[in-house]
């Protein structure tokens, strides 16, 4: 066989397995993988990498207007360039509905923005804001049965947040046809009602941001959607847990067999509450939903990474500007309830992990690459052809130099955002060579894919509904009981 592509000498890293080998591409694919393979018509000589699936970042907001108006810094060309730079070659981010918004318009309309730009491979979540009976009964079938198998809820947020009863209707709906609900899991009301009484004594300070999203809020807002969807025997995940009280009402679900997955990110294990505490404004820049909480909470995030409470690691890349278009809408005198919530880190996400995880001791290589590529894949539904090393998956590989030593700087990164929350962190490894269905898209530095080359994954059911899971007694009573009547066709 004549390969297009080959890739020899290197060490080969999946979630489990690592091995020295050579892969040869054909159309786009691994065709072979070999200890020793004859060179293709372009060969990359790997000694002394490690190569892994590209990375799969399933959280990040991209081209998306908040809740409050403000679009992000990044649009699809920008973010995806920061993406492959960093080692990811897929991302799925949202198609965010606001109230009175058509989910079929909302999709297209994130289609039209993505697809002219995106140089790698991308899907979409939606963001379910307005769970009427239309979105219910007719466009949520549709899209799920076209590819577009999960959506995000909130539990706070003025303008997104769903009630109980709401969630119990969407989980309701996603355990009926197979799609995941991710869930932002803070009680709003926690959060109203220390954010009124900081702002009335004056308190009105970045760091205060912090104050108000007490660590109660998070385990209280996990522990409710944890038994709503218990009660429905529905898969869920619960998204950017940030604190101890979190993760053990998380891990204490999974131990008595709930469907329960969750993800972490970045920020929960580099920065603190303390960074939001600078002069001025400053601390806006540090400044998101959950907060970075102490170094406990980062140790207990560790340990969820290690003992699997955590199946994936995402960015919550949330890009805005230090400036009025994004962290300070009214300039200087922006309050922290008023500043764009979000930190960016789509190109750092797996350098950071990769450093101080895999380089520390604290995971193994094939726990990094089931956090950062074969988990998403597997949950999310993009294993026929994403996250892992195999024969007949997309070539999108991500070739890494263990010992390249560098020091972040925001110039340095790829991004619209103008600032790094990282900055002056030194980490070591770094993807040099990157490939997006067997396209080198980043070599050494050098961008080499043209805007509008990425692809839309449609995506399949996903693996929480494909894993073998007999509902308990109680649940089957239940739904005995209480069948909502049959759905008309979909479309």
């Amino acid at each position: 066989m004549q390969f297009e592509k080959t890739i020899r000498n290197g060490t080969l890293v999946t979630d489990s397995e690592t091995r020295t080998g050579d892969l040869g591409i054909v159309d786009g694919r691994i065709a072979a993988i070999a200890d020793r393979l004859p060179v293709g018509r372009e060969d990359i000589d790997a000694a002394g990498l490690l190569v892994m699936p590209g990375g799969i970042d399933s959280h990040c907001h991209v081209e998306q207007i908040s809740s409050n108006g403000l679009m992000t810094a990044d649009d699809f060309h920008s973010a995806t360039v920061s993406a492959a730079f960093g080692g990811t070659t897929t991302i799925v981010p949202f198609a965010a509905q606001h109230r009175g918004m058509s989910l079929p318009k909302v999709v297209a309309d994130y289609h039209a923005c993505a697809g002219p730009k995106a140089i790698i491979d991308y899907g979409f979540h939606l963001i379910v804001a307005d769970p009427d009976e239309q979105a219910l009964r007719r466009d949520l079938p549709a899209l799920i049965a076209q590819g577009y198998t999960s959506f995000k809820v909130y539990m706070t947020y003025d303008m997104l947040k769903l009630d109980d009863y709401q969630i119990l209707e969407v989980l309701d709906l996603a355990r009926r046809h197979g799609a995941l609900v991710m869930v932002h899991a803070e009680n709003h009301d926690m959060i109203r009602w220390i954010a009124k009484r900081l702002l009335a004594n004056g308190h009105t300070a970045p760091k205060f941001h912090a104050v108000s999203h007490d660590p109660l809020a998070e385990s209280e807002a996990t522990s409710r959607v944890i038994q709503l969807s218990r009660l429905l025997d529905t898969p869920v995940l619960i998204v950017h847990v940030s604190g101890i009280g979190a993760a053990a009402a998380i891990r204490a679900a999974q131990v008595l067999g709930a469907p329960v997955y969750a993800e972490t990110c970045p920020q929960y294990l580099f920065l603190t509450a303390g960074d939001s505490d600078r002069p001025g404004l400053e601390g806006a820049m540090f400044c998101c939903s959950p907060p970075p909480r102490d170094e406990q909470s980062q140790e207990a995030i560790w340990q969820g990474l290690a003992n699997g409470t955590f199946q994936v690691f995402s960015s919550d890349h949330a890009p805005y500007r230090f400036d009025e278009s994004g962290k300070l809408p009214k300039g200087d005198q922006t309050t922290f309830k008023e500043m764009a919530n979000g930190v960016p880190g789509l190109e750092l996400r797996l350098p950071l992990l990769f450093s101080e995880g895999v380089g520390k001791d604290r995971l193994t290589l094939n726990q990094f690459v089931a956090l950062t590529a074969t988990n998403h894949a597997r949950i999310y539904g993009l294993d026929h052809c994403k996250g892992t090393i195999a024969i007949g998956q997309d070539a999108d590989l991500a070739l890494w130099d263990p010992e390249r030593r560098s020091t972040i700087t925001a110039a340095a990164i790829h991004d619209n955002v103008g600032y790094t929350p990282y900055e002056g962190r030194t980490i070591v490894g770094w993807p040099i060579t990157v490939l997006s269905r067997g396209r080198t898209v980043v070599r050494d530095g050098q961008l080499l894919a043209e805007k509008g080359s990425g692809m839309f994954i449609a995506r399949r059911s996903p693996g929480p509904f494909r894993v073998e899971r007999k509902p308990n007694e109680r649940f089957r009573l239940f739904s005995s009981l209480v069948a909502r009547p049959p759905e008309p066709a979909a479309g």
